[in-house]
């Protein structure tokens, strides 16, 4: 194709020239210092998917006949002028830039909102999601076989309460309950398996417990691991025990309704507690 020194291409229907026809152009420019092409009389377009084709038309050195009758179309379907690609390029950068800015904010701003929605969706399910990842995890490792047909629990109570009031745990709780009822209860400080995660000995404790007794005071509000405690309970009776109230309160000390956590206030509400020793029962 040495002899080629036109081409003519006018009024046919493509709307630009793609990267592998404009490489053969130039491979024959190569080859011929004087080629020139006509692509007059097409739909051209002037947008961010064909500036790199308009880029092209100004930067390359073969020579476009009948330059100054290019017309091409913009993206708002305006008419526009060709005989000064390199312009038309620099104001389809600048257009295309803020097009690029405007879909990475609105795709920023997506992003945003499905990450407040999750993380919120998150917070409010957040203690039947430890508690379901603790419970895989002990179903997981745990070799003792259970019948289906009904519940078997360990034991009968699980007494959830802070260390400082383990006195009363110890000392009057424990001999009330295990000694004179003959009930058996889990206990923290001796029931739970040394070695073991806190939170999946936690959890195991209240699966395998019919009810939970929790020995409410100031200090218990104050510890994360008792209020972990309380929340795996009220997650283990919604979701596993069909909401069965498995949470029985037992007050050490007088405490006002306005100092109680919601989530405390509506048991107590519920009238399952009782106030130690002024209780009648």
């Amino acid at each position: 194709m040495k002899d080629l020194n036109f081409l003519g291409l006018s009024n046919n229907r493509f709307s630009y020239l793609d990267k592998t026809a404009r490489d053969q152009l130039e491979t024959v420019f190569m080859n011929n210092k004087n080629l020139s092409i006509d692509i007059s009389g097409n739909p051209l377009k002037c947008t961010c998917d064909t500036k790199d084709f308009i880029q092209w038309m100004g930067n390359t050195t073969i020579q476009f006949n009948k330059l100054h009758f290019y017309t091409c179309r913009l993206s708002t379907d305006k008419k526009q002028n060709l005989n000064n690609p390199k312009r038309l390029y620099e104001d389809l950068q600048k257009e295309c830039a803020s097009y690029t800015s405007l879909i990475i904010g609105l795709i920023s701003l997506v992003v945003l909102f499905v990450s407040i929605v999750t993380l919120g969706l998150v917070y409010r399910h957040r203690w039947r999601i430890r508690y379901m990842y603790y419970m895989v995890k002990i179903r997981y490792f745990e070799t003792k076989q259970k019948t289906n047909e009904k519940n078997i629990y360990t034991y009968d109570a699980f007494v959830s309460y802070e260390n400082n009031d383990r006195s009363f745990v110890h000392g009057q709780l424990l001999r009330k309950l295990e000694n004179d009822a003959g009930l058996k209860l889990c206990i923290h400080q001796r029931d739970f398996l040394p070695g073991r995660d806190i939170a999946e000995n936690i959890t195991s404790a209240i699966h395998d417990s019919r009810k939970i007794v929790v020995i409410m005071s100031p200090n218990y509000l104050d510890s994360y691991w008792c209020m972990f405690e309380y929340n795996m309970a009220r997650v283990e009776s919604i979701y596993s025990r069909n909401k069965e109230n498995i949470l029985f309160l037992v007050f050490l000390q007088q405490m006002l309704p306005r100092g109680l956590p919601l989530l405390v206030l509506e048991l107590v509400q519920s009238q399952s507690y009782i106030e130690y020793p002024n209780d009648e029962y």
